[in-house]
């Protein structure tokens, strides 16, 4: 594990249970991926994911980008989700349920796969059809993996 991310959560009492961090993340359709550029600026890119139990799969432009230039071997990520929330208007607060996780971002290896994940999670019912689609597509599109070496959860219910 990574030196950054040892640090425990400073508000135990709102911590989440391993699995009730799963679950917002199984559950979520998407959050906010960051990563720090070439240029040693922080890059936040709101974006749809898939998640397997395992890793995190993101699909991007295979475009040259601020993400694509960044993504060389293996990178430093970080990925958010929010899950629900409900504005506390008279208690200046928040009701909110959310995950972060933290681990190594690559292009992978398999990209009609790390698609195919994405198709089921985000289109059920049109897999066939979304097969197609995406390898129709595999020119076009850079597929991302997200290795995933810490999560923790966060709520105030």
């Amino acid at each position: 594990m990574e030196q950054g991310i040892k640090r425990e959560m400073r508000r135990k009492d709102r911590q989440l249970a391993p699995e009730e961090a799963e679950a917002i993340l199984s559950a979520g359709k998407y959050g906010i991926l960051s990563i720090v550029c070439e240029d040693g600026y922080p890059y936040g890119l709101p974006i749809s994911y898939a998640y397997d139990g395992e890793k995190l799969y993101f699909h991007h432009s295979a475009e040259p980008g601020l993400l694509n230039d960044s993504v060389s071997g293996a990178v430093r990520a970080c990925f958010t989700v929010v899950g629900s929330t409900e504005l506390l208007p008279e208690k200046f607060s928040t009701k909110y349920e959310s995950v972060i996780v933290f681990g190594k971002l690559r292009k992978s290896g398999d990209k009609l796969g790390g698609l195919m994940r994405l198709v089921e999670k985000l289109s059920p019912g049109f897999e066939e059809k979304g097969r197609r689609y995406a390898a129709l597509s595999l020119d076009e599109v850079a597929v991302y993996e997200f290795e995933i070496e810490q999560m923790t959860g966060k709520a105030r219910r």
